[in-house]
C-alpha cells in the first residue's frame, strides 16, 4: 500500500487514481496519520463454479419440518 501526504496526493491525483483504477491501493496522510484511502470502485468478475464443493446441501434439505418447530414458528 502506497502513502502519500495530501500535498502530493494533490500534486499527482491523476496518477495516483490511474494506480488505484489499476488495483492499487493508496492511503493519503494529514501530518502524518491516515485520512482517506483511495480504491479502485470496480468489482471483480464473479466466477461461475467458485464454491463448487464448498457447500454442501443435506439430501432431506426440502423435508417438511416437525410438528413442533411449525408450532414454534406459529406462536403455539
Amino acid at each position: 500500500m502506497l502513502t502519500v501526504n495530501i500535498h502530493e496526493a494533490k500534486t499527482n491525483f491523476s496518477r495516483l487514481v490511474d494506480a488505484a483504477a489499476g488495483g492499487e491501493e493508496i492511503l493519503i496522510a494529514k501530518a502524518g496519520k491516515p485520512a482517506a484511502r483511495l480504491v479502485s470502485i470496480t468489482k471483480p468478475a464473479r466466477r461461475f463454479g467458485a464454491l463448487k464443493g464448498a457447500v454442501r446441501i443435506a439430501d432431506d434439505f426440502d423435508a417438511p419440518l416437525p410438528d413442533d418447530v411449525i408450532a414454534a414458528f406459529e406462536g403455539n
